[in-house]
């Protein structure tokens, strides 16, 4: 039987959900692995919307759930009805969703708090010992949700996003672009991504090296 692989989206946009390469390239390497695929997300109001050809904030209302369907060709489920015995392991790509809507760690920095439903499954899976894999800005949605376990995760070089996950409890390791980092005792792999980028190509390489140490640990 293939692995499970969940997928946490957290809406269609780097600027306001997901960062839409490092989804897609995420899902890409997953079904290359052979892997079953379950792409979910909060059933939730996004925290506002951003206009990305301007980066400029735009009246109304969006559900995460939604826009993530986007990404997910409409295959994908409310976070709420899965939990880490439906899967194998979890993956959490990037984009400022996953600091705002699965967090409010892009508001609040350190001093943010986690989505209950993400909360929830977080401490499912390491319960579990199934490993977690979180891309760009996402290690620190994971950091605030794990810091009593004081997970290792990296986010690239940035000094000031680092400092903010190791005041919440974690610990920052530095990694180029094309690395991973592997916390061994609490099962997560993180990537830099877009946090460093410069170009999809650049991000390609740390994101399937995750992809190939999460389907391994799983």
């Amino acid at each position: 039987m293939a692995k499970r692989i969940g997928v946490l989206l957290a809406g269609c946009g780097v600027f306001d959900g997901s960062e839409i390469h490092e989804a897609v390239l995420t899902l890409l390497y997953l079904d290359r692995a052979g892997v079953e695929i379950l792409c979910m997300a909060p059933d939730m109001d996004q925290l506002h919307i951003i206009d990305h050809s301007n980066q400029a904030a735009v009246e109304g209302k969006r559900n995460v759930l939604t826009e993530s369907a986007r990404i997910a060709r409409g295959n994908i489920v409310d976070l709420a009805k899965v939990s880490a015995k439906q899967l194998d392991a979890l993956i959490i790509p990037g984009g400022f969703g996953a600091a705002k809507n699965l967090s409010t760690f892009a508001v609040k920095g350190p001093d943010c708090k986690v989505h209950p439903q993400v909360q929830r499954i977080l401490d499912e899976m390491v319960a579990a010992q199934k490993p977690i894999g979180a891309l760009c800005i996402a290690p620190a949605t994971v950091v605030r949700a794990l810091a009593g376990r004081h997970p290792q995760v990296t986010i690239g070089t940035d000094m000031g996003t680092a400092a903010a996950i190791e005041t919440m409890g974690g610990k920052h390791i530095q990694c180029k672009v094309d690395e991973v980092h592997v916390d061994t005792k609490n099962k997560i792999v993180s990537t830099p991504a877009y946090m460093l980028g410069p170009s999809i190509k650049n991000i390609a390489v740390g994101i399937e090296k995750l992809v190939k140490k999460v389907v391994e640990m799983a």
